[in-house]
């Protein structure tokens, strides 16, 4: 990854807190026999839970090593933790695997996928604890004429983020941002001299 990237990656994980999605599934009766069945696909279930959580671990670590990008390996990392996170929806790791998975996809400008996951994280996790982050990446996506270039849906995003998480440190950056929002660089320097003088 460039180095702006793994900073910026760093960033937001060291920001990032687990959440607890919970699902409350009633099963109808069973016979006993049925019911040692599901137990038993329950636990396989689990077990390859922990599995798929050890392997997205296993190459975050990997990834967080990199000061360079090295698309296979992105790509070995993105397979991981999006498994992760669909087979294993209801743990509280899994929106912050979609987090990861957007970063990685947009250091590897895979922006369709970057947006895709972010998408997921915020519609699926209501009450992710950062989800307001999920809302601030996706909007930096929107805003960056080289990623999905609509200043408008940018917009929306930060404006999003000042409504529903008005006393984050979110909030903060979004009006920020959408002071800048349709400057030129040159607009944009000349605004950052004035205040500096």
């Amino acid at each position: 990854m460039k180095r702006s990237l793994v900073i910026n990656y760093l960033f937001v994980l060291s920001i990032l807190a687990a959440c607890s999605p919970t699902e409350n599934k009633v099963e109808p009766m069973q016979s006993a026999d049925s019911t040692q069945k599901k137990a038993d696909k329950a636990n396989d279930f689990i077990f390859d839970c922990k599995a798929l959580k050890m392997q997205a671990l296993k190459m975050d670590s990997s990834i967080l090593k990199q000061t360079e990008t090295d698309k296979k390996l992105a790509n070995t990392a993105i397979e991981a933790f999006t498994q992760f996170a669909h087979h294993c929806a209801s743990d509280s790791l899994a929106p912050i695997f979609l987090i990861k998975t957007a970063q990685i996809a947009q250091a590897i400008n895979n922006t369709p996928q970057a947006k895709v996951v972010l998408e997921k994280c915020i519609n699926d996790y209501p009450n992710f604890s950062n989800r307001a982050a999920a809302i601030f990446l996706l909007a930096q996506l929107y805003d960056e004429a080289i990623y999905l270039n609509d200043e408008e849906q940018a917009k929306a995003l930060y404006q999003k983020i000042v409504d529903e998480y008005p006393k984050s440190d979110w909030a903060i950056s979004a009006k920020g941002a959408l002071k800048f929002i349709g400057k030129t660089d040159q607009q944009l320097i000349e605004e950052f001299s004035k205040r500096n003088k």
